[in-house]
């Protein structure tokens, strides 16, 4: 009987893991929509922004360079790791460190040997996972994630342009996951500085030409109102693809966590009836040995 009682035991163990599994599933489901209604809002507007900032630059030509625009050699690197101030959503935090630290190996080993690597983490698990393999981070933000907003990601990216600009660092990347679905998180590294020229492309090109802009003030100093404005909302759309991949993650793990309890609590119920008929079968056989032998 004392295996019954672990058995049972065990069953009330799992039903109760199993509320809180899909409780949380359906708190991330409600938190995914109101995440995802805001990167789909935003995503226009960024690849609008993008489409002026490319065109003023290309209509330029080298006329003008921006001091953000500048190509320097990536001797001081700083890399952003966006991920999320809580766990329990699968592989999605764990993904952004292990991004990181193969950014380094892969493309900047010999910078991070003499020290001029470093990395700005936005979120509580990603710093646990660098620093549980004794991967120095230099900065770190957790309180972004909790009250996300342009009007708070708006000073980070400012200090991100003004270490570009002060030469601090050469180059800025950023790693995040994209928001593509529930299910599917896409683990994206992007150059936030310096901003990487436009793509020559012939259809845009044509499209363009055809339409007299007239620019009020010049086109150089629309261009640096732009550039900044540009990286900054390519930022907050990385937190805000981030935020939306964070909540598809846990609420899939959450799902898939749920779905696994049902299958342990129906093995479990199993063994439960098994050894019940077992310890029934032993009474009786008991009981009829026993009057068996008083006959």
């Amino acid at each position: 009987m004392a295996n019954l009682k672990e058995v049972r035991s065990r069953i009330e163990s799992v039903n109760s893991t199993k509320q809180i599994t899909s409780a949380m599933k359906m708190v991330s489901a409600a938190k995914l929509r109101k995440a995802q209604n805001a990167i789909t809002n935003m995503r226009p507007y960024a690849v609008k922004l993008s489409e002026i900032t490319q065109h003023i630059s290309a209509s330029l030509g080298q006329s003008t360079e921006s001091v953000y625009t500048q190509q320097r050699a990536p001797e001081k690197v700083l890399i952003v790791a966006i991920a999320s101030n809580r766990g329990l959503s699968g592989p999605f935090n764990a993904n952004v460190g292990k991004a990181a630290m193969a950014t380094i190996r892969q493309n900047y080993e010999s910078q991070y040997k003499a020290g001029k690597v470093e990395i700005y983490t936005i979120g509580k698990k990603v710093f646990d996972f660098l620093k549980a393999r004794k991967i120095a981070v230099a900065h770190r933000n957790d309180a972004l994630l909790d009250d996300l907003s342009f009007d708070n990601a708006a000073p980070v990216a400012k200090l991100f342009l003004k270490d570009f600009a002060n030469k601090k660092y050469d180059r800025i990347d950023i790693i995040y996951n994209q928001f593509k679905n529930a299910a599917v998180q896409v683990l994206t590294i992007e150059q936030l500085l310096p901003v990487a020229p436009p793509a020559p492309s012939p259809t845009v090109a044509k499209k363009h030409d055809k339409v007299d802009f007239i620019y009020e003030p010049s086109k150089e100093e629309i261009l640096h109102e732009l550039i900044p404005r540009a990286v900054t909302i390519q930022f907050y759309k990385a937190l805000l693809d981030s935020a939306a991949s964070e909540h598809g993650a846990r609420m899939t793990a959450m799902h898939k966590a749920t779905d696994n309890a049902d299958e342990l609590i129906k093995s479990l119920k199993l063994s439960y009836n098994k050894a019940r008929q077992a310890a029934i079968t032993n009474e009786i056989l008991e009981i009829v040995s026993g009057a068996e032998a008083l006959r």
